[in-house]
């Protein structure tokens, strides 16, 4: 992994850059965390789930979900292009959300040696979808306008 050496303000603009030059995706619907023993892995969720985590005692798959009692959350997808050094992009954007809509996030990552590498789904509560969405279109604005 590289490792660079940069002001704030370098890996603010580097960072701006490849949010607008990445593919992002939201995903329809609403997705929630559900959890079974950890000796008993979910295959009932092996066509639907996002994801699958797993600590000492759970396993925790990330799927569609409508149930209401449950903690349901917006999930979105980050492609990086190759190339462009994302290093700090989760840590970045989670912190310009936070002060932008108040928002924290959840970030599970994969790799697609294919499509450029790491990409990430990330979710927020999907009571606060539509102002994440609208911070994110001021920000591609923002990348546009300084990447001219």
């Amino acid at each position: 992994m590289y490792i660079s050496q940069e002001t704030p303000e370098e890996t603010h603009k580097r960072l701006l850059k490849v949010f607008s030059r990445s593919e992002l995706i939201f995903l329809p619907g609403e997705y929630a965390f559900v959890e079974c023993g950890a000796n008993n892995f979910p295959h009932n969720f092996e066509s639907t789930a996002l994801a699958f985590v797993r600590d000492s005692e759970v396993w925790s798959a990330l799927v569609p979900s409508t149930d209401v009692q449950a903690e349901r959350f917006t999930v979105f997808r980050f492609h990086f292009p190759g190339g462009l050094d994302n290093s700090g992009f989760v840590g970045w954007l989670a912190a310009h959300l936070k002060r932008s809509v108040g928002t924290g996030v959840f970030v599970v990552c994969g790799q697609n040696s294919k499509r450029g590498g790491i990409f990430d789904y990330w979710g927020v509560p999907m009571e606060i979808a539509d102002k994440v969405i609208a911070e994110f279109k001021s920000l591609r604005k923002t990348a546009d306008y300084e990447n001219k």
